[in-house]
């Protein structure tokens, strides 16, 4: 056989969508396994026609399962972003979306077994050092897909995954404010530059002489407001101590405006090279951090809940997400968890190919 074949179980999880495979079924040396994720996904095609990718970031995302020698965790979870256009592989951040089916992977692919009808897994994000609890519905200890949950940006309902997530502040620089303000001015856009979940730069979309209620497909067309924006997260990502994050996809960016659905603010959220149909799991915690915060600029743009567990409701393109922030303002914010409710549901399984050229496996 000129291909090497290997397993793979293809999951939506929440917005996302992409391949979940056993981490020791790929190359341990990273520059091997960006090639073969690369090979695999079809990188470098705006449809990926080579490859399993989407044509999309959102379903260009990669999960890799091991279980996990971690005193708390069951199952490490390591995360990458694959480029559609561009054959580049990210392994800087990670994806609260693709977490979302970590669960259900990690039993389809042999890894953990079901407990009873529901079953809890603690999960290490291998980027990030963060712990995840998910809890999801295994009913005659099989993996539920059917179930009434309905998420935004998602057609349908499935079963509930509950994530709660655990150490997620200062993930990627080290800080919850890598810049030691809570708020910059760079190119005379003032910005809050944040670490929660995800390492974000979150602006007024006034700023930018938006409303922040624009479609993906408006925001996608606004060459000049990206161009602005890209400018200020590469300055941002250096004022974050991330170095030059020209070809990274963290930073990301996120815009705030008040509410007009109800909820308690309205957001949009970037990729950063493209606007994000609905929003990120670890985005949306960074964003409620963010909202909860005085001082930071959603000031005067909400209410801010008093209660504690609060519930920010996070409107964004697609429709809205709820995340349950447990967190102390005694002595600035400090963040406990945050819990957010997902689903996912498996799409294919079996075996996907890479010329043997790309990487000839040792049997």
């Amino acid at each position: 056989m000129t291909q090497t074949a290997i397993p793979f179980v293809m999951m939506r999880g929440g917005t996302s969508r992409g391949p979940y495979f056993r981490r020791d079924d790929l190359p341990e040396d990273l520059d091997q396994l960006a090639d073969v994720l690369i090979s695999a996904l079809g990188s470098g095609h705006p449809l990926n026609i080579d490859g399993i990718g989407g044509g999309a970031a959102v379903t260009t995302k990669v999960a890799m399962l091991s279980k996990s020698d971690d005193d708390w965790a069951d199952i490490d979870y390591f995360f990458a972003q694959v480029s559609v256009e561009e054959q580049l592989v990210d392994f800087k951040p990670t994806c609260g979306n693709i977490l979302s089916g970590v669960g259900a992977a990690a039993i389809e692919l042999g890894l953990f077994k079901p407990q009873g009808d529901r079953t809890e897994i603690k999960i290490r994000a291998v980027n990030t050092g963060a712990q995840v609890r998910a809890v999801l519905d295994t009913t005659g200890k099989e993996v539920t897909y059917e179930g009434t949950t309905e998420i935004a940006g998602v057609p349908g309902t499935a079963a509930p995954v509950q994530l709660t997530f655990m150490g997620v502040v200062g993930s990627a620089t080290g800080a919850f404010l890598p810049t030691d303000r809570l708020r910059d001015t760079i190119d005379g856009i003032e910005v809050t530059c944040m670490d929660v979940a995800m390492p974000i730069v979150m602006a007024r979309a006034e700023d930018f002489r938006l409303t922040g209620y624009e479609s993906v497909a408006e925001l996608d067309a606004n060459t000049e407001f990206f161009a602005r924006m890209e400018a200020i997260r590469l300055k941002a990502g250096e004022l974050m101590g991330m170095g030059d994050v020209s070809k990274s996809v963290t930073p990301k960016f996120g815009l705030l405006a008040p509410a007009k659905n109800g909820g308690t603010i309205a957001t949009r959220y970037f990729m950063p090279w493209k606007t994000h149909p609905s929003m990120a799991v670890t985005g949306a915690q960074c964003l409620a951090s963010c909202a909860l915060t005085p001082g930071t600029v959603a000031d005067g743009l909400l209410e801010r809940p008093i209660d504690n567990p609060a519930t920010v409701v996070l409107e964004h393109a697609s429709g809205t997400i709820d995340v349950i922030v447990d967190y102390e303002q005694n002595n600035g914010f400090k963040l406990n968890a945050a819990g957010l409710l997902r689903t996912a549901r498996k799409l294919v399984d079996g075996m996907v190919y890479v010329p043997k050229s790309v990487w000839a496996k040792e049997s």
